[in-house]
């Protein structure tokens, strides 16, 4: 495979994955729009979460099925609907459920990371993975920056109808860019999504790498989610624009996605997952020791970003190792489960931050990045051979 291609793949999973994460630095910008609560506008990035999860359940085993590039590019068609609703929203309500399709539709980025494994030679795999994967997370740390930005001089709805302009751009570009992706599994609906309950049962690397993916995740999103209510409550009252930054500063963890996927490719992928694990904790104790100035929050993203990027880039090698017949359907359980975790992390955030505020969410998100390391440690004891 072209490195020309793996390139537009990840800027197109970093652009189409930003979609999710716009609205984490706007939900203060939601509240004082609809004249709500922040505890009230805090659902729409939750649900959003939710949405992208349902997803991909749904669509993710059909690109086993359909000719790859196709669905791809119906995907972004429906995407742009969804942000057009929600550019539209006329209440938080109505936000709410635009915010669930958004995540519903904007699943691209997951399409795209078994397309190119199945496109690169098994040698280079962790490598090709992560520079995708590299690409996915920029998005997802630049969105809240962009995101930050434009709500704090623009407006929020303008963050939407830009990011609708992009996925007509993308539609295009990837028609001429990608190659046709035939499928590889002959079968009906039911039988394709029968299958992925064979996998489950018969795999327990996906079961680790989905249920330590989703712990890690929800901790994730328990600080995202609640980093705007927090910057906001210091004594600068800071706001979205300030919020967003912090994605700057993450994308120092972003770059290492490429090196975490040659780690990947020469060493064993459960030990960087450990890693990433034991990353996580000390981010948390940052937060909870430092995190209540400017300096200490960066510290601790950064951290937290190397966490997110070099675990999720070594899980999905582990995955894409076991059946190379069965991408679409592997990377359906293991992002299904992460971002059901992502979900509950953001539930989990804004109710830690409703009742005990930011000490609450550090001990949540900490608790969280344990429990990643004692699952790790559980399935390392019942399979300590697989990789």
């Amino acid at each position: 495979m072209r490195k020309s291609t793996v390139w537009i793949m990840a800027i197109t999973g970093g652009v189409v994955v930003a979609n999710n994460y716009y609205n984490q630095p706007l939900l203060v910008e939601f509240a004082h729009s609809f004249g709500v609560t922040e505890k009230s506008a805090g659902p729409v990035a939750a649900l959003t979460q939710f949405g992208y999860a349902l997803g991909m359940l749904l669509f993710l085993p059909l690109s086993d099925m359909l000719e790859r590039r196709m669905m791809i590019r119906l995907m972004l068609l429906a995407s742009t609907c969804a942000l057009v609703a929600t550019a539209l929203a006329p209440s938080m309500h109505w936000l709410i459920v635009a915010g669930f399709t958004v995540g519903f539709t904007s699943i691209v980025p997951q399409l795209l990371t078994p397309f190119a494994a199945q496109l690169a030679e098994p040698k280079d795999r962790g490598a090709v993975v992560g520079i995708v994967m590299g690409g996915l997370l920029t998005g997802i740390l630049l969105s809240r920056t962009i995101a930050g930005f434009v709500g704090a001089y623009f407006s929020w709805q303008a963050m939407y109808w830009i990011a609708a302009a992009l996925m007509i751009v993308l539609f295009f570009v990837l028609g001429r860019a990608l190659p046709k992706g035939p499928p590889t599994f002959h079968g009906n609906y039911k039988s394709l999504m029968h299958s992925m309950l064979e996998l489950i049962r018969t795999q327990p690397v996906l079961r680790e790498t989905s249920l330590v993916a989703a712990l890690q995740f929800a901790a994730f999103s328990a600080f995202w989610t609640t980093l705007v209510f927090h910057v906001h409550s210091l004594p600068q009252a800071y706001g979205s624009d300030v919020a967003g930054m912090f994605g700057l500063v993450g994308v120092i963890g972003a770059i290492a996605a490429p090196y975490a996927g040659k780690l990947s490719d020469r060493k064993s992928p459960r030990l960087t997952v450990m890693l990433s694990s034991i990353a996580f904790v000390v981010a948390y104790v940052a937060f909870g020791t430092i995190g209540y100035g400017l300096i200490g929050l960066a510290i601790g993203v950064v951290l937290l970003d190397l966490g997110m990027q070099s675990g999720h880039v070594s899980n999905m090698t582990r995955n894409f190792a076991l059946k190379s017949e069965a991408l679409g359907r592997l990377n359906t359980v293991y992002n299904v489960t992460r971002f059901l975790g992502g979900g509950i992390g953001s539930v989990i955030g804004n109710v830690a931050w409703s009742h005990w505020h930011w000490s609450g969410v550090c001990v949540m998100g900490g608790v969280l990045s344990l429990l990643a390391i004692a699952v790790q440690l559980y399935f390392g004891r019942r399979m300590p051979s697989c990789g």
